[in-house]
């Protein structure tokens, strides 16, 4: 009774070992990647930084208030020759003030406005982070898949090999096959299950970097996409607007959707504004400011002025100053045309990878459709070799030939399969949609 007790206790045991196991869908690897991904967090706080920029800008814009006051004690007082008190035993002195400088060029305006593009444009470097992550974890969700089937291929392999190697020791015994024949199959078995021990660590690298990235514990398992299961992506499913997908339409589409691209034409901007605020220091400034101030002494002297309000008017232009206004717009103008020159650049490297994109895309669906049937093909070549082999119509070399081309068509069909769904992929994360697809908005 005791025995049982313990065997269920142990089953149970096993059982909610087995469902802790968590299996997450493409979907879900992407949602908490979304959550967890510390370069995620690190450029969202780029953002709250470009959020507090403008606060500091806004800041410049507007007048600074201040308190003062202040206290002193003598050792004691002053009597003048007329027998006036002019200085007493101790005073005190307190009031508000109000300080307020701008350039007449408006460079604090000016400021302003930049602080509010890099907002945006931190916006803009936030999304590309989040797509090129999403990217990242397709590739390691897609390459994980691809090691799983491989190891399933070698298993499957090994097990066909095994079952060779038994049949081969079977007519050895009866004589109808030569020693060779075995020794043979044995090899091929033992090179078999060396394969299955790289492909078995292949996958458990996979999955530790699959986890890695998203950021889950390594005791899970994915599920795939039943949509991506079976069906082939059509031209018009990938990149809508682009019926008949063209290369060219697809680098119209990045131009216009790739998160990079607007963030450095916004870069551009800025560094605009930013040689017009150099030159502003060549303008004069203004200073206003105005004070209210209260006085006390004790005693109280005959010139004290008990209220006191006035403001003032400055106004400030600098002439010489060794050279640095003029360092500063050059140094300005340069980081211009740098700004100019890398968004040309980078549009230049998207419409390259736009076009590397489509290419793979076109590759792999077109050699998909003869791998599966080079697949079909070898099924059936080894089935039929396999039963002549069991009446002697055929020797050991023809079954490991038809095993050897089985193996190969199925890793070439497995290894196409994951990489046109990842080909697919990145059509869209070059033309900039991957985020807006998984999401279906681009400002998450």
């Amino acid at each position: 009774m005791k025995k049982c007790f313990f065997i269920c206790l142990i089953t149970l045991a096993f059982c909610s070992r087995v469902d802790a196991t968590t299996e997450y869908t493409l979907d879900t690897l992407y949602r908490i990647a979304l959550e967890r991904s510390e370069k995620i967090k690190i450029s969202a706080e780029d953002l709250y930084i470009a959020i507090t920029g403008k606060e500091k800008a806004m800041s410049f814009l507007l007048p600074q208030l201040s308190a003062v006051g202040g206290y002193t004690r003598y050792k004691d007082s002053k009597i003048s020759d007329s027998v006036t008190l002019i200085q007493p035993d101790e005073t005190a002195s307190y009031g508000v003030r109000l300080d307020q400088s701008m350039s007449l060029s408006g460079r604090e305006i000016t400021a302003f406005k930049i602080s509010k593009d890099n907002i945006e444009k931190s916006r803009l470097d936030l999304i590309a982070v989040k797509e090129a992550y999403m990217f990242l974890v397709s590739s390691a969700y897609y390459n994980y898949l691809k090691a799983k089937k491989i190891d399933d291929i070698s298993k499957a392999n090994v097990e066909r090999l095994t079952k060779h190697k038994n049949a081969a020791t079977t007519r050895l015994r009866i004589g109808e096959v030569t020693k060779t024949a075995l020794l043979r199959a044995e090899a091929e078995l033992s090179g078999a299950q060396s394969d299955l021990i790289k492909t078995g660590n292949l996958t458990t690298l996979r999955k530790a970097v699959l986890a890695r990235i998203v950021g889950i514990d390594e005791d899970f398992e994915v599920k795939e996409n039943s949509e991506l299961r079976d069906s082939r992506s059509t031209p018009e499913e990938i990149i809508e607007g682009c019926q008949p997908l063209a290369v060219e339409c697809l680098k119209e589409k990045a131009n216009i959707e790739r998160a990079e691209l607007k963030s450095a034409n916004m870069q551009k901007k800025m560094a605009d504004d930013m040689v017009r605020i150099a030159k502003g220091a060549y303008w004069p400034t203004v200073s206003v400011e105005g004070v209210y101030q209260k006085r006390k002494e004790t005693p109280e002297t005959g010139s004290i002025v008990r209220d006191n309000l006035y403001g003032g008017l400055k106004f400030n232009l600098l002439f010489f100053e060794g050279g640095i206004r003029d360092a500063q717009v050059k140094e300005a103008d340069s980081k211009k045309r740098q700004a100019g020159l890398a968004y040309e650049d980078l549009k230049k490297n998207v419409n390259i990878e736009v076009e590397g994109a489509y290419l793979d895309f076109v590759t792999q669906k077109g050699v998909l459709k003869s791998l599966e049937d080079q697949d079909s093909f070898a099924k059936d070549n080894y089935s039929a070799v396999t039963r002549q082999f069991e009446y002697g119509l055929t020797n050991s070399i023809d079954v490991m030939d038809a095993n050897t081309l089985l193996v190969t068509a199925e890793r070439q069909l497995a290894d196409a399969i994951y990489s046109y769904r990842l080909s697919v992929l990145m059509v869209k994360r070059a033309t900039g949609i991957l985020l807006k697809s998984i999401t279906g908005s681009d400002t998450n």
